[in-house]
């Protein structure tokens, strides 16, 4: 079996506010809510997912609720950016106007030969929009965003990760994940190195790219509201899931073994630094036990959560 990553696949970061993410997300962003459920590992959280107009993979970035949660310690040992791409200078310029008048702080820059805005959520999440050159797949639109169709965000970009030491994470990346690193670049001084997933590393795709910045000079970074959990990669099946899972594990890297998170199945190993990736199948899909024409409408519980809806609802608060 040929094992190869088609990509990033979701993130998930942390909120101290759900409410105003949910706002921030879909009324700003212009994403769609295509999920509304719980932390699976502690279900008095709401856990959302937004995307594209039907939850395409590499679409979505997920949040979970950690209400009044203290702002994390930015630092070292981090996913420190995530971007989304979107085609062309009218795009990002359409953007840059957008994202000014909802009164979001927005520097436009130009990093590794293409042109980018970075902002952050309201949470201070870090991210970024970058020209993808057309590159990588186009997410389907939504259709109740007032964001013009051809101007929607098209999926996830490349996330960024920044490290004190890159030689044992780059051993995870280009042994453990077969990922290649491409070139460098330098931001602020800083050396940045790209790996790129894929077997075709040419393609300049950010959409299947990480972005290692080395920073031994910032102390190590403490989660908290506004940091990433976790990145996910995308793979095709289970099948090549558990392919995966033998690869790794006969390197020696520990993983979780296959864990069922009901619209995805999952691996997830620990970098060096504490950095958690996962590995999460292209299905089911959001669509197997909601009608993808009204996501979000509804708490929706896996099934080993449903006997505990009404405990899970009780201590819910309302997503206003």
């Amino acid at each position: 079996m040929t094992l190869q990553f088609c990509g990033i696949h979701h993130v998930s970061a942390l909120s101290a506010d759900i409410a105003r993410n949910l706002d921030f997300y879909t009324r700003v962003l212009g994403l769609r809510l295509l999920k509304k459920t719980v932390n699976q590992d502690s279900p008095s959280m709401y856990h959302l997912f937004y995307g594209d107009g039907v939850g395409s993979p590499g679409s979505e970035m997920t949040f979970f609720d950690f209400p009044r949660a203290a702002r994390e310690h930015r630092g070292s040992d981090s996913i420190s950016l995530t971007a989304f791409r979107v085609t062309g200078t009218a795009a990002l310029d359409f953007w840059e106007t957008r994202l000014r008048e909802h009164g979001v702080l927005v520097t436009a820059r130009q990093l590794d030969g293409r042109r980018r805005l970075e902002f952050e959520d309201v949470d201070g999440t870090r991210l970024a929009l970058v020209d993808d050159g057309g590159q990588g797949p186009r997410g389907l639109p939504w259709s109740g965003s007032d964001v013009p169709g051809e101007y929607q965000l098209r999926g996830l970009g490349f996330s960024g990760l920044t490290v004190s030491d890159p030689g044992p994470l780059r051993s995870l990346l280009e042994d453990g994940l077969m990922m290649t690193e491409v070139r460098q670049y330098l931001d602020g001084g800083h050396p940045v190195h790209v790996f790129q997933m894929g077997n075709q590393p040419e393609s300049r795709n950010p959409a299947q790219e990480l972005h290692v910045t080395l920073r031994p000079d910032l102390p190590r970074h403490r989660p908290g509201a506004s940091s990433v959990h976790h990145i996910a990669l995308r793979v095709k099946d289970q099948a090549e899931l558990r392919g995966w899972m033998m690869h790794l594990s006969l390197l020696g890297y520990p993983n979780s073994g296959e864990v069922d998170r009901h619209w995805f199945r999952s691996v997830y190993v620990t970098a060096p630094g504490g950095l958690v990736v996962e590995l999460a199948t292209d299905g089911p899909g959001f669509g197997i036990d909601e009608d993808m024409d009204h996501p979000g409408e509804s708490l929706i519980l896996p099934p080993f959560l449903e006997p505990r809806r009404a405990e899970i609802e009780a201590r819910l608060r309302p997503l206003t």
